[in-house]
Parts: structure tokens; C-alpha cells; sequence
């Protein structure tokens, strides 16, 4: 009897888990042997990293970092159901987080309106970005990893501009930014504001809509075999572009968000590459929406870890080594779990 290696279409929940658990593991210790080769003590600062980022404010911390991170992440997921790579998050987030202080600094009204209203407007300005790349791929078969990655460039520059020229805080009491927003999105229990339990809720609703609707169904057909779709009479071209626009919005809200929750000031940089660590979210989870809780929550985990890291003296780029060597472990981890030793009988 022989031994042979089978590639399951699909990892059992109980074998994602455990090879994810064992990937974070080794990661870890490769990391640690790095570090103490490098002179360092790295039983000591992991103690340091623990403390730190489980107390009440390491946990805030997370808590900020996880909200953009689910959003973008969550909208990279949904354009990957239609078979599509939504590499313009970072340039939806930046045309949301410019739509919505647009509305919050030359809109007079109340919080209570003021809020819903720039909500709206960072979801529209998110998906105003992503709209020519979507009619581009759509009808004209143009790839979106090229024009959405360069519409990226294109935000950032014109949230430079507008929060250096145009918009800059007329009071001077900062550089490089405009003034505070007057409309803030309330705290939830006190670590994290609302823009959490919304970006959850919204990862909830997109999987139970992707799982159990019509619609979804659909959507999954055609990204998985846009030609089987199109044979049993599917309009691929509309589900197409109603997804990535609905990608391009969630990234705007995560924008939107970002800038009425955590900075409350529109300036150069607000992103922190949020836009691109949603693709790795994304795939990390496998484009689950799911999925994307746990590697968004992953995610904010090793970035503030790495802040901490910081602070203790390590340098950023053995911080960035250790990141990409968790994020490399997890995804090598990810792969392993969808193989499976069986025993073939012999002819």
C-alpha cells in the first residue's frame, strides 16, 4: 500500500486552523532566532509585544487598526467573487475619505445628519473611482490590476493637494492637513468607534448574501467559470460591474470612516497603506468575507505588534521582516492545509 499526496478542492475548517496555528508558530520562532542572532532579546520583547498590545490600550489600538482593515480587505474579497482584482482599494479609501470632508467642511448641519451624509458621500466617492476601470473591463476588456492600481497614484496625489492648497486648516494649527472635521462617529464601549460593529456587520450581511441569494449564487458561478455562466444565460457584464462598483464602495466607506472616526483631519498619508494590506486580507481569507474578520483581526494584531517593536528599539526593517515572515508562513500554511496523505491501493 502507498502513500501518495491528494490536493482537496477545499481545506476542512479543523485543518485551516491547525495549519494556521502552526504557521504563526514557526513564523514566530524563525523570527525570534533572527532576533537573538541579530543581538537582540526576543523572549523578552515578545513578553513586551503581549503586554502591550493586550492591554487597554494595546487592545484600542487594535481596535483602530482592524476597522480599515476589515473594510478594505472586505472590498478586495467581494471584486474576487466576480473573478475580478480590486488592486485600487488604497485610491477608492483616499476618493471616500476626500468625498466625505468635502461634505463635513462645506455642508452646515447636525452630527445627527451630518454623519449619515458623509457616509454616503465617502461610499459614492469610492465608487466614482472604481467606475472606469469597471466600464473599461466591462465592455472593453481592459485589465483592472493596471488601471485600478493607477488611479491609486491619482487619489493620493489630489488628497495632497487639497490638504496642502485648497483645504488647508485656515487656523494653522496644523501642517499639511485641514481642519479638525466638526462631525465625529461616536465611540463604541469605549475602545473602538461605531465603524466597527459596522464593518462587521457588513462582512456578516455580504456572506450570508453571497451564500444564500440568488444574486450570490450568480456571482460565484460567473467568477469561478465566466463561460459557464454566459452559457446558462447569466448577465456576467451586469454582475460584473454591480460588484466591483459595490467594491469600490466599501472602500470608500472604509475612507470615510477612517477620517471621521480615528484621524478627523483629511491629510496626505491617511491611509497607512490600508488600500494594499486589504489584499493581503483578502488573500488570506481566501476572498471569505468571513474570512476576511480573521485576517483583517490578524493583520491589525502584527502591525501593532510591530509598533510596539518599534518603540523597543527594533528596527523598521526587521519589523517588516518579521511581518512578511508571518504573513509567508500563514499563506504557505493556508496552501498546506488543502493537501491530504491517503493510501492508494495497489492495482
Amino acid at each position: 500500500m502507498a502513500l501518495r499526496v491528494q490536493r482537496l478542492p477545499s481545506a476542512s475548517p479543523a485543518a485551516a486552523i491547525a495549519a494556521r496555528a502552526v504557521a504563526i508558530v514557526l513564523a514566530l520562532l524563525t523570527a525570534g532566532l533572527l532576533l537573538a542572532a541579530a543581538g537582540a532579546q526576543p523572549i523578552k520583547l515578545g513578553q513586551q509585544v503581549l503586554r502591550s498590545t493586550f492591554s487597554g490600550f494595546g487592545i484600542e489600538d487594535v481596535g483602530l487598526l482592524v476597522t480599515p482593515l476589515i473594510l478594505t480587505g472586505l472590498s478586495v474579497a467581494v471584486a474576487l467573487r466576480i473573478g475580478a482584482w480590486n488592486i485600487g482599494a488604497e485610491g477608492q479609501f483616499y476618493a471616500g475619505a476626500f468625498a466625505a470632508t468635502g461634505v463635513a467642511l462645506f455642508v452646515p448641519g447636525p452630527s445627527l445628519v451630518m454623519l449619515p451624509a458623509m457616509f454616503v458621500a465617502g461610499a459614492l466617492g469610492g465608487l466614482i473611482w472604481i467606475v472606469v476601470p469597471t466600464l473599461a473591463r466591462a465592455y472593453a476588456d481592459v485589465s483592472e490590476l493596471i488601471t485600478t492600481l493607477l488611479l491609486n497614484f491619482v487619489a493620493t496625489l489630489l488628497v495632497y493637494y487639497v490638504s496642502t492648497g485648497p483645504w488647508l486648516d485656515p487656523g494653522g494649527h496644523a501642517l499639511a492637513t485641514t481642519a479638525r472635521l466638526k462631525h465625529d462617529v461616536p465611540e463604541f464601549f469605549g475602545l473602538v468607534h461605531w465603524g466597527f460593529p459596522i464593518a462587521v456587520l457588513l462582512a456578516l450581511t455580504l456572506a450570508v448574501a453571497f451564500s444564500f441569494t440568488h444574486w450570490g449564487y450568480e456571482v460565484r458561478i460567473a467568477g469561478s467559470n465566466a463561460q459557464a455562466g454566459k452559457y446558462a444565460g447569466m448577465p456576467f457584464r451586469r454582475h460584473l460591474i454591480v460588484v466591483m462598483l459595490l467594491s469600490g464602495a466599501i472602500a470608500g466607506i472604509a475612507g470615510m470612516l477612517e477620517v471621521a472616526g480615528t484621524v478627523h483631519r483629511l491629510q496626505g498619508g491617511i491611509s497607512n497603506n490600508f488600500g494594499y494590506l486589504g489584499i493581503m486580507v483578502a488573500v488570506l481569507a481566501r476572498g471569505s468575507c468571513i474570512g476576511v474578520l480573521a485576517g483583517a483581526a490578524l493583520m491589525a494584531v502584527i502591525l501593532n505588534s510591530g509598533i510596539v517593536l518599534q518603540t523597543q528599539g527594533v528596527n523598521t526593517s526587521t519589523v517588516l521582516a518579521i511581518t512578511g515572515l508571518i504573513l509567508f508562513f500563514t499563506a504557505m500554511g493556508d496552501e498546506l492545509a488543502h493537501f491530504k496523505i491517503t493510501r492508494s491501493q495497489p492495482a
